[in-house]
Formats: C-alpha cells, structure tokens, sequence
C-alpha cells in the first residue's frame, strides 16, 4: 500500500511539473523585427534602434527576438542581424539584451544602402524561424515605407500563411510619388493589408513611436 501512494504521488509530482512547464510555454512571445535598408530608407535607422530598445526592455525569460534586413532577396537566415533567445536566469537575460544592442549598434553604424526590397521573402523567412520556435505569440514588425521592389527573376507571388500572427507595419514614409499622388500610399497600405489578412493574420500600422506601447499587445 505503501509503494502505491509513493507511485502515485510520483505521478502527481510530475504531472505538477509537466504542467508548470505548459502553463509557461503558453505566454512566451516571438519577435521578428524587418529592417528595410533600400534608398534613403537606411537614414531612418536610429528610429528602428528606438523601438528595437523599446522591444528588448518588454521581452522576458523565454521570449525570442529576431532582427533581420530586407534587402535583394531576404528569404535567407543570411540577413538576420541578431538573433535570441532570452535566458531564465535574469543577469544572463541583461547581458544578452546589451549584447543584442551592440550588434544592432554596430551594423547601423556600417550599413550599406540595398538596391532592391524584397519584403516578401523577409515575411516568409520570419514565419519558417518563429514557427521552429513555436512561441505562444508570434509577431512580424516591418519597418519600410512598404515598396516592394524585386530584382529580375525573382518569384514573390506566393500566399502568406498567417494564423495567429500579428504584423506591424512601422516608420511607413510617404515617397515622393506620395505627396503627388496620395492614393498610391493608401493602395500600397491597402494591398499589404489584405495579403496579411488573406494569410489569415492579424495587421496594424504605427507610425507614431508615441504608440509602441502597443506594439507587444496581444
């Protein structure tokens, strides 16, 4: 009789840990954070360094964080800037975020204008890593003006697969062609708009930094 109890309070003791361990997974959040780095788009990087500040003082033990550049073709881990994983262990966590911030400091300072955007394929880079880490909350941050402009022989014209993704569009500058014509910023807004939402994926625009606060909102 003796050796049931002990089993089954073995079985509970587990069962306890096993559901601790889920009950935590459940608020993990997932961040991949697009830079663009086309045309004159590179002068506006020390607003994305703020918000990748901002994003670094609200993520926790377990979260993960991913900036990444959108450049020629950027459905490849080779465009990932930083990338973590936050550790348990506080002091740990502290030291990745001040390292994740040197890395982001290091590559603003030496970036090199992109000729072409492909927006496309950093979205479709960003699913494939936070579906592999499979994080409670997933969320796609791009910062661009939002124009798509491919080199020849490149193949973008594929469906997203969104559900359960938040995207954000930031620091969404008016070109030129704008100021002349305002609906072709409004119908490059609309257009992503609805190939997020087509993907079955939540979107938002913040083009007020005032606004991050509910950036991580779930």
């Amino acid at each position: 009789m003796k050796k049931l109890i002990v089993s089954v309070l073995l079985i509970l003791g587990l069962s306890a840990c096993s559901g601790g361990g889920n009950e935590a997974s459940k608020h993990t959040k997932g961040v991949y954070m697009l830079i663009d780095t086309s045309g004159t788009y590179t002068q506006e990087l020390k607003k994305a360094q703020q918000i990748i500040n901002y994003i670094l003082s609200q993520l926790e033990s377990g979260d993960s964080f991913v900036v990444a550049s959108i450049d020629t073709g950027s459905f490849s881990e080779k465009d990932i800037i930083a990338k973590v994983t936050f550790d348990d262990r506080p002091s740990k966590a502290n030291q990745q975020k001040r390292a994740f911030q040197q890395k982001i400091d290091k590559y603003v300072k030496q970036v090199k204008s992109s000729p072409y955007t492909d927006i496309t394929g950093g979205i479709l880079q960003a699913t494939e890593y936070l579906n592999e880490k499979n994080t409670a909350s997933k969320s796609i941050l791009i910062f661009s003006d939002l124009k798509q402009e491919l080199k020849k022989g490149y193949i973008r014209d594929i469906p997203f697969s969104l559900n359960g993704y938040k995207v954000v569009a930031l620091n969404v500058t008016k070109l030129r062609s704008d100021n002349i014509d305002p609906r072709k910023y409004m119908t490059r807004l609309e257009d992503w708009r609805s190939k997020v939402e087509e993907g079955g994926g939540d979107w938002d625009v913040i083009n007020d930094l005032e606004r991050l606060d509910k950036l991580l909102k779930e």
